[in-house]
């Protein structure tokens, strides 16, 4: 293909994403754009996957038949949301087993939020309420992403995180209600997640890479800095409803431009844990790795099983 006809499609490309259009798997789009939504796209697979992990933790020492019953629901919907992100990537032209390779390798990351460890059943109220919560104020907008399979995933995605956003919230108000040890434990969990559930949106706008070219290109609708100042407005009212306070000596309503200001975030931490070494970074990783390799057995009889009905079906028709 000649550089004039690059230049042509590439016109007609940057035309359909002025107009809204969706852009869908066969159609042609530019190599940065496909490898730009592989990354984004098996990032937030990956975190969904991941993000089973802390939770799995307290299934069977939540406080109540219904506590565990609601979580091991949130957490199979986890599953589910990566397995849609999943396949959304595969339209791009990867495999399934690249892209798991991918993130055990370390290549590919996932949300930094999921590398800090869970304590204290609080801390289920807070991952729902602070970091469901967060992950809904940046997935809303992805539901208009120019990617087709992409924004149609996110459909369901944001109605199910929804739903998880709730139930955390709840519970972090039955123990705010509860006893003296209850609440603290309750503000306890709200001190420890409030700053990676920040962090969690990205870097700010100056120290974002991708943020111009994703904006460019309508996979993002929002900048970090604009979807971490909505999270906070959002936030900060629900805490103080329930009797928590946030842990940030700093925070205040500005009544001119009707926005809370913040204090500023612990950068290092945030790349020290990108980077791989945060407080949970290597067990995180170890326990995929290890799922991936216990579950061969079941993968290498599915295929079998798959031959075998498939080579059936041909005699049949013999």
């Amino acid at each position: 293909m000649s550089e004039l006809e690059i230049k042509s499609l590439e016109e007609q490309f940057d035309a359909r994403i002025a107009r809204d259009e969706k852009i869908e798997p066969k159609d042609w789009m530019p190599e940065k754009y496909r490898q730009t939504h592989i990354r984004q796209i098996s990032q937030h697979a990956h975190s969904e996957i991941v993000g089973m992990l802390p939770e799995g933790n307290w299934i069977t020492r939540a406080p109540s038949l219904r506590r565990k019953v609601a979580l091991l629901a949130k957490i199979q919907d986890e599953a589910g949301h990566g397995l849609y992100l999943y396949s959304a990537c595969e339209t791009l032209g990867i495999s399934r087993e690249e892209l798991y390779e991918q993130l055990h390798s370390g290549k590919a990351k996932y949300s930094s939020i999921f590398n800090y460890p869970t304590l204290t059943w609080a801390d289920m109220g807070a991952i729902g309420w602070l970091v469901d919560g967060a992950a809904i104020i940046n997935q809303v907008p992805l539901c208009a992403t120019s990617f087709g399979p992409y924004a149609r995933a996110m459909v369901r995605v944001c109605k199910e995180e929804s739903f998880h956003q709730r139930q955390g919230f709840q519970i972090m108000m039955t123990l705010a209600e509860g006893t003296p040890e209850q609440k603290a434990m309750a503000q306890d969990a709200l001190n420890r997640w409030w700053f990676p559930s920040l962090m969690m949106l990205g870097p700010t706008d100056d120290a974002s890479v991708h943020t111009e070219q994703s904006m460019k290109w309508k996979l993002k609708r929002k900048t970090n800095d604009e979807l971490r100042q909505q999270f906070v407005d959002q936030t900060v009212p629900q805490a103080d409803m329930i009797g928590l306070t946030i842990p940030d000596p700093t925070l205040k309503w500005n009544a001119e431009t009707k926005h809370y200001e913040f204090g500023e975030l612990d950068w290092d931490e945030f790349w020290q844990v990108v980077k791989g070494h945060g407080p949970c970074n290597k067990i995180r990783i170890d326990a995929r790795k290890k799922a991936w390799s216990n579950g061969e057995w079941v993968r290498d009889a599915a295929m079998a099983y798959a031959e075998k009905q498939a080579n059936k079906e041909v005699k049949q028709a013999i």
